[in-house]
């Protein structure tokens, strides 16, 4: 059992054990109030002594002691507010309901305070309850402390004051408001009871679980362009050489503004009087507003290295360049270096008359000159007129997640979906947006940085989204990459029905989880057709807008960010089980916002399909032995020559960067996790859409027994034949309850007549028309 596991289980019976003791307390209090003139000769006697008297309290002598002291001894009357505390504190350590336990806690507090004052200044001199209605604290400090100190109008005015600011704590002015606007309003007509639900609760009802927003458009001038150096300085003579000679350093992180990251931004109420309540915008991020991004300080900030590479180094490199291609007759006008992170950059401009191909032919000559490895050579520099050769730096530098997560060009980026991937040479953040990509590959030899680069791709997303905007389906055959990532299951995390573990490493499973990815694409595009729009912006752009009906099956739709690590097992141990939804959701599942990043060594034809591997043309290669292999991943040479340690070419189709991963170590990833695991979640776990294969038996219908009917059937009876959606996952959702209670209710529904049999991947056909023909049966 997982150190999780243990301390989920620990929560969990610190909770119930609260939850009875609050309850026995309650009970104990409240049989008090009608017996504690009989019981009072007992409470001299030990609470549990078998020989003294029989006590009238529904607690026994336990709970009479018990009671005395909270009633008698303490707060009187207000004392009922003990268990409401502890079983406030219970819900909470249970993660039942979304009670802002905090305040719900404090105002308890202050109210008890200051009505066991009240009471004990109104009861004055009687002995009501044993120490008057107020309890001993409202006896003394109200009756015989605050009264003679202040008089009896400086106490009640203290006392107006108390109440007045606890109400305001409370947030009751927002009710009253919203009381008073419907009284007021000569356009509202809704009765006075829908006044009171703010528009979150209502929100609430329509969708249980809310999901993702639209991101907006993409900043002008996308990173996935070809990273060029900064403008050169005037370019200076060096000694040893009559050719032009400048040296550039990459733009560094390190003197732009730090952003803090902290809190998700939330839609702040507008003003009832403008608009009324029915109208205003739905907020996605209402059932966890108060939940916080992951800060900074949870990441490693690795110092600058102090070994840059020095003018030496630079010089003598330039040198043997300029001698090796001189060996071949081969002249050079100019050269420039650009220093990355790892890598240098040198740009020289051939003499004219001098054939491209010539130079590139001596790569293995110029590596050999150099005594280095990973030597690469671009030829031409897309959109410049010069020849690139990389060579590696003695002396490489860390490139942190935390270098990376605090630029500006990840916080500034407009994306629907960032991931920050590195620094590229010239020392800029690499920002890609995934829904445009709009799925990635990644590939390269064992221990030469997948699993950090797959983590980086995580980080970037918890790092920027709220998890009513993200869903992530891990799928882990290895089983040991993504477990940390459990710790979030409440929060980010979609799993399949019915099954316990939120990361999925059983390969069956794996291919329950895609065919469940297909029917919820399947049922996002029916949805996009109803709404008349062409992809998940638009939709969920008109559903914040209050222009699509909750009521009719629509509701908001997050992005799924599917992550497959070692899909070449998979391939070889499913195969065409798993090809096929793989291929279906590479082609089509874009629109709907579900997209894919699956990592495997080589993706060869007999793992990765042609349909397949069109659909990904946003690449990543890690170092490889061979060249072929750099081939198969990118279609053309140059991941042979990479230094590894996260040293990576980035291919979005139409350009290839070279880029240094982020380096984000385990112990990082278990401090976001533990730091989103602590706060609020959601009641359970997102599932993905029930999935029968074919051939699939479901329930033998002669053991269900109609005459057991569950006590929700009914009402879900009418919640199928209105949405005309013979759906498990929506009865699931809209009527707050499990998988196999739903599953057993889909079961009675089936046997009496109002739905049809399990068809496979489809949803359920829905025999009754409408409601009219539906009361017959329900009445049978």
């Amino acid at each position: 059992m997982s150190t999780g596991q243990r301390a989920r289980q620990w929560r969990r019976g610190a909770g119930i054990a609260l939850m009875v003791a609050s309850a026995y307390a309650a009970i104990s209090v409240i049989s008090y109030f009608a017996c504690w003139e009989v019981d009072h000769s007992a409470l001299g006697l030990p609470p549990l002594d078998a020989d003294g008297l029989r006590t009238e309290n529904w607690g026994g002598k336990l709970g009479n002691a018990l009671a005395s002291l909270l009633v008698r001894e303490w707060f009187g009357v207000a004392a009922v507010c003990i268990p409401l505390i502890g079983a406030a504190v219970a819900l909470r350590l249970l993660r039942v309901g979304r009670l802002h336990t905090t305040r719900v806690c404090t105002t308890l507090l202050f109210f008890m305070l200051l009505t066991s004052l009240l009471l004990g200044i109104a009861d004055g001199e009687q002995a009501t309850l044993g120490a008057g209605l107020g309890g001993a604290h409202g006896h003394f400090v109200g009756h015989q402390w605050l009264t003679p100190a202040t008089g009896i109008f400086g106490s009640a005015a203290l006392l107006v004051v108390g109440y007045a600011l606890l109400l305001s704590y409370a947030g009751a002015h927002r009710y009253a408001r919203r009381v008073a606007a419907q009284l007021f309003s000569k356009k509202e007509k809704q009765p006075l009871a829908a006044a009171l639900k703010s528009p979150r609760s209502r929100s609430k009802s329509a969708v249980k679980q809310p999901t993702a927003t639209a991101g907006e458009a993409p900043a002008e001038g996308s990173p996935n362009d070809t990273p060029t150096t900064a403008e050169a300085p005037p370019h200076g003579q060096l000694d040893g050489g009559d050719i032009p000679f400048s040296v550039e350093e990459g733009e560094e992180d390190g003197g732009e503004p730090e952003v803090s990251l902290t809190e998700a931004p939330v839609a702040e109420e507008a003003p009832v009087d403008a608009v009324q309540p029915s109208l205003l915008p739905y907020d996605p991020k209402a059932d966890l507003s108060r939940y916080e991004l992951p800060t900074l300080d949870l990441l490693n900030d690795y110092p600058k290295s102090a070994k840059s590479v020095p003018t030496e180094e630079l010089e003598a490199n330039k040198n043997k360049i300029v001698r090796t291609l001189g060996h071949y007759s081969i002249s050079i006008s100019e050269i420039k270096a650009t220093i990355g992170p790892t890598v240098t950059l040198y740009e020289i401009v051939p003499a004219p008359g001098v054939r491209i191909s010539k130079i590139k032919g001596l790569e293995n000559d110029i590596a050999l000159s150099l005594a280095a490895l990973g030597i690469r050579i671009i030829a031409p520099i897309p959109g410049k007129g010069t020849i690139g050769i990389e060579v590696p730096n003695q002396h490489p530098e860390i490139v942190s997640m935390h270098s990376v997560i605090r630029s500006a060009e990840f916080n500034d980026a407009k994306f629907e979906l960032p991931i920050v991937l590195g620094k590229t040479i010239t020392n800029k953040t690499f920002v890609l947006d995934l829904a445009r990509m709009p799925h990635l590959l990644i590939a390269g030899a064992t221990g030469q940085g997948k699993s950090v680069g797959m983590n980086a791709v995580l980080t970037s997303l918890l790092y920027k989204m709220h998890p009513s905007q993200l869903k992530l389906v891990l799928i882990d055959p290895k089983q040991v990459e993504f477990s940390l990532y459990s710790k979030i299951e409440k929060h980010f995390l979609a799993k399949i029905a019915d099954s316990d573990e939120s990361v999925i490493t059983d390969t069956q499973k794996v291919i329950y989880a895609l065919n469940s990815l297909c029917i919820e694409m399947e049922a996002r595009y029916t949805l996009l057709k109803e709404a008349e729009v062409r992809n998940i912006k638009e939709y969920n752009q008109k559903f914040v807008d209050r222009r699509l009906n909750p009521e009719k099956g629509h509701r908001y739709l997050p992005y799924f960010v599917v992550v497959i690590d070692e899909f070449g097992d998979l391939i070889m141990t499913a195969g065409r089980e798993i090809e096929t939804p793989m291929a279906r959701l590479a082609q089509k599942a874009r629109a709907v916002g579900i997209h894919l990043v699956i990592a495997t060594q080589r993706p060869a034809t007999n793992i990765i399909t042609g349909n397949i591997k069109a659909n990904f043309p946003a690449r990543i290669a890690f170092r490889v032995t061979q060249m072929v292999d750099s081939r198969t991943i990118l279609d053309q040479s140059g991941a042979q020559h990479l230094i590894g340690k996260g040293d990576m070419l980035v291919s979005t189709g139409s350009d290839m960067v070279r880029v240094q991963c982020a380096f984000v170590d385990t112990p990082e990833v278990e401090r976001i996790v533990e730091f989103i695991g602590r706060q609020q979640g959601y009641p359970f776990v997102f599932d993905l859409p029930e999935y029968v294969p074919e051939g699939g038996e479901g329930r033998d219908l002669s053991e269900v027994d109609l005459s057991k009917r569950d006590g929700k059937f009914e009402e879900a009876a009418r919640l199928i034949v209105e949405a005309q959606q013979g759906s498990t996952s929506l009865i699931q959702r809209r009527l707050d309850l499990g998988y196999n209670r739903a599953g057993r209710i889909m079961d009675q529904l089936e046997a009496a007549g109002i739905v049809g049999p399990q068809q496979g991947s489809k949803p359920r056909d829905v025999r009754v028309l409408d409601l009219t023909a539906l009361e017959p049966l329900l009445n049978r």
